[in-house]
């Protein structure tokens, strides 16, 4: 899979776990960190764990590893790094708190309604 389609299929992956505002980011020319991000959250602590964890166990069952998986624990604000993705599960109040899609306002977005990338 290339990056793009990585991308819509965690989307995908995400979006079957009821997260919430599913929004991706074409970070390419943008960030050096990652192509794409995932934004999204959950509106309980249990919601964002299992939103991440599934994003986690997608990667691993197509062979691509989790660099690093960072605030599952406290499920605030979960960063999972995918390489050419990076996932954002946030609870909903840190989400409003941080608004990402604001930071990297310069950013294509688009939803899963909105295609192609």
């Amino acid at each position: 899979m290339n990056s793009e389609e990585w991308v819509k299929y965690l989307a995908e992956i995400a979006d079957d776990k009821k997260a919430q505002d599913l929004v991706i980011l074409k970070m390419q020319g943008i960030s050096i960190m990652a192509d794409y991000f995932i934004i999204c959250h959950g509106d309980s602590d249990k919601q964002v764990q299992a939103i991440s964890m599934a994003l986690r166990k997608a990667a691993l069952e197509n062979g691509i590893t989790v660099h690093r998986m960072e605030g599952y624990d406290q499920a605030r604000w979960v960063l999972i790094d995918l390489g050419d993705v990076i996932a954002h599960v946030f609870h909903r109040d840190e989400r409003d708190y941080y608004q990402l899609e604001k930071l990297w306002g310069d950013a294509p977005l688009y939803t899963l309604e909105k295609k192609p990338l």
